[in-house]
């Protein structure tokens, strides 16, 4: 009696573990079906929202700072989700112009940010976003001017989380 009552609640561990694994990349919704209601119940509350010209609203779901992606859900006017994307890639990153973008832009692509703090004697803010490359841990990081202009973004391994002492696997 006892053996089965522990694999009965092994077997609930696992499912609840199974169910909070599926809500992390909202792999479950489901465009044109899932509304704004099951995206939040499935996956949380959102970091950021963004309300779009033509009625779309954007859905920033941040797994940041210890994980690493950022998934933005789009709402139509209707409360139907229209798409989900994983934004901490790297190819988004020709879409941030130095000189030219801004805090704002940069949010509106990434998403808040994993870690902020400031550079006093360059006169500069920084974020931070760390993301996965294939099978590498990378770390973004993205400079302001004070008047909140892009001065420069670095997109490096992350250091703290590789094992620099063994020898890349083959």
């Amino acid at each position: 009696m006892r053996r089965a009552m522990n694999i009965a609640a092994a077997s609930l561990l696992a499912a609840a573990f199974g169910a909070g694994c599926a809500s992390f990349d909202g792999r479950d919704l489901m465009p044109g079906k899932s509304t704004a209601t099951e995206v939040e119940e499935l996956m949380g509350a959102p970091a950021h929202r963004l309300v779009r010209p033509g009625g779309d609203t954007a859905l920033y779901f941040s797994r940041l700072p210890e994980g690493r992606a950022v998934y933005v859900v789009t709402i139509g006017p209707d409360g139907v989700m229209k798409s989900i994307e994983q934004r901490l890639v790297r190819s988004n990153l020709k879409y941030i112009f130095i000189g030219t973008s801004s805090m704002k832009d940069v949010r509106d692509l990434f998403g808040p940010p994993g870690g902020e703090g400031r550079l006093e004697r360059q006169a500069r803010t920084w974020w931070e976003y760390k993301y996965v490359d294939y099978d590498l841990r990378r770390v973004i990081w993205v400079q302001y001017s004070d008047d909140g202009i892009v001065r420069e973004v670095l997109d490096m391994t992350d250091w703290e989380r590789e094992d620099i002492c063994s020898p890349p696997s083959a």
